[in-house]
């Protein structure tokens, strides 16, 4: 008897992954929404560039630093959307609606949590090369050895993006 309410307890708690379902969707949102606002302030800046026929010293790196924010943004809300619909599907129950849908993406069907920790840090690895090309154009040069290591930085990081994807063909 004892063991039978314990294991139905155990068996019902996986609902408080509903908590991390839940919150990573409004936090995946709330990101998308930032983002999208990051790039409308681009174009605000463009607009107001045009109208005013301003050309800013430094609108170049501005605007680029800017819209690379945004993909960073939006790369991380992509992670947090496949990791609430991975727990779901992992923990609670299939989504009905991408089972039965003819057009739904692979990328967001999870079958273990080995290949929802795939999914999630080969978007992050993204995130992070996303980072690096911004923090790169913020960074000034003094000499031809730091250029050799810009250099160096971008092959590696290439090195691992090939590494990366040669498992997937």
């Amino acid at each position: 008897m004892f063991e039978k309410v314990f294991e139905s307890a155990l068996w019902r708690s996986r609902f408080f992954t509903l908590f991390a379902v839940v919150f990573s969707i409004i936090g995946s949102m709330i990101l998308f929404v930032v983002a999208s606002l990051d790039i409308w302030g681009v174009v605000v800046m463009i607009w107001d560039m045009l109208v005013n026929h301003a050309h800013p010293e430094h609108l170049h790196e501005e605007v680029v630093a800017n819209i690379i924010g945004a993909v960073d943004l939006f790369l991380i809300a992509i992670v947090m959307m496949i990791f609430s619909m991975g727990i779901y599907e992992l923990f609670i129950s299939k989504i009905d609606e991408a089972e039965q849908s003819g057009n739904s993406s692979e990328v967001l069907k999870i079958h273990s949590l080995d290949q929802l920790k795939d999914k999630i840090a080969k978007v992050i690895i993204m995130v992070l090369v996303v980072s690096f090309f911004q923090r790169v154009l913020h960074t000034t040069y003094s000499g031809p050895l730091e250029m050799l290591y810009f250099a160096g930085s971008i092959l590696l990081l290439a090195l691992a993006l090939y590494f990366l994807h040669k498992g997937d063909h």
